[in-house]
């Protein structure tokens, strides 16, 4: 799946604190989303997969939803397995895959076996760089950039 859609946008305020789920959001190059208590670095932004998430839920018998998972955007129809080093569009932002999202003890906590549970093929989600400033909206388009030869 190349083309898909953000179904979600969390901030989080603090380190371990509530998730905030929001329409809009601001992206900063370099820095993340605006008020996201992780700013700067290499995950300035977190991403998770809908169709992975419920897929989660079913293995494990859980109905906890998607923001169970602390990350800052749901998508769906995109893959995010192997994705280090693309651009991952999301409306008129880029965001450059730094790497693959590992699950802590707090999924543990959420849902028994949900932290052993993501950690095979990408099921914790991407983390990633914010290239442009700029606003996302739940409902905007995401997809891969092209790959350029």
């Amino acid at each position: 799946m190349s083309r898909g859609t953000l179904a979600a946008i969390w901030i989080k305020r603090a380190h371990g604190g509530v998730m905030d789920s929001v329409r809009t959001a601001t992206i900063r190059a370099g820095q993340g989303i605006v008020g996201n208590a992780d700013q700067g670095g290499r995950r300035q932004v977190t991403l998770i997969e809908r169709e992975v998430w419920e897929h989660l839920m079913w293995e494990l018998a859980s109905d906890a939803g998607p923001s169970t998972r602390r990350a800052n955007l749901l998508l769906e129809g995109v893959s995010l397995a192997g994705t280090r080093g693309r651009t991952l569009r999301v409306g008129g932002c880029r965001l450059l895959i730094s790497g693959e999202t590992k699950p802590c003890e707090q999924m543990e906590a959420a849902v028994t076996g949900l932290q052993r549970a993501m950690f095979p093929d990408w099921r914790g989600g991407a983390f990633a760089q914010a290239l442009d400033d700029g606003e996302i909206t739940v409902g905007v388009s995401v997809e891969w950039e092209e790959e350029r030869a």
